[in-house]
């Protein structure tokens, strides 16, 4: 598949995600993602107002789902969502009402690997189950506890290709990447981009970042778009 960037909405305040949403379109991005604060914010409401406002844009829902799998999936789709993400560390059950619930409305379904101790049999695994994506996630609170101890802070490309040779489904890298490491991700065979923290959401106060940040996206999008994908 061709490289798509997509950008993380990790905003708590709909007005201001549906500011930042058009911005990206306007700059080149492919898909928009209600992002987990935004979704904990504004619920189905911020959904249905992103598919209102987007069309024809794929949605991805961050639920970061780890239980009543069925009825979540279900309820995002319903309100615009093309894309729900399910958790690796959730109980396979769940992660079959996900992928079930996809199937049933018409949503792919995105396997989140965070937290794992074994992250690439976690991503096989995921596919075994019926995943249509992989997401090779670093967390948040993992990165800046490590950071804050004097270590070397994790990043999704130390296995990023790792990952890549283990499934046949697209990978994406998420996770503190800097804008060099995003634009390299599918260098490692990794076709999803996907821009959020700290590169257009400010990292600690979850709003849109400060600059020009459409014509950083542009940059940003002209670069991933021109890959040739292996």
């Amino acid at each position: 598949m061709k490289p798509i960037v997509q950008i993380s909405l990790d905003l708590t305040n709909i007005d201001e995600a549906l500011e930042t949403a058009a911005l990206a379109m306007r700059a080149g991005v492919d898909w928009l993602e209600a992002g987990t604060p935004l979704i904990l914010a504004e619920g189905l409401h911020g959904v249905k107002k992103l598919r209102e406002a987007f069309p024809k844009v794929p949605i991805v829902a961050d639920l970061k789902t780890m239980d009543g799998g069925y009825l979540e999936a279900e309820m995002m789709a319903k309100a615009g969502a093309t894309h729900v993400v399910v958790m690796a560390r959730a109980h396979e059950e769940t992660i079959k009402c996900v992928v079930s619930a996809g199937r049933d409305f018409g949503a792919k379904v995105m396997g989140d690997n965070l937290g794992c101790p074994d992250m690439v049999a976690a991503a096989r695994w995921l596919e075994d189950l019926g995943c249509d994506y992989v997401i090779h996630h670093i967390g948040y609170d993992e990165r800046r506890g490590i950071a804050a101890q004097g270590k070397r802070m994790p990043s999704p490309l130390d296995q990023l290709k790792q990952v890549v040779d283990a499934v046949s489904i697209p990978v994406q890298a998420v996770g503190g990447l800097t804008l060099e490491q995003a634009i390299r991700c599918p260098e490692y065979g990794a076709p999803l981009v996907v821009l959020g923290a700290p590169l257009t959401i400010d990292a600690d106060a979850f709003k849109t970042a400060d600059g020009d940040l459409e014509s950083s996206l542009r940059l940003i999008c002209d670069k991933i778009h021109a890959y040739e994908m292996p």
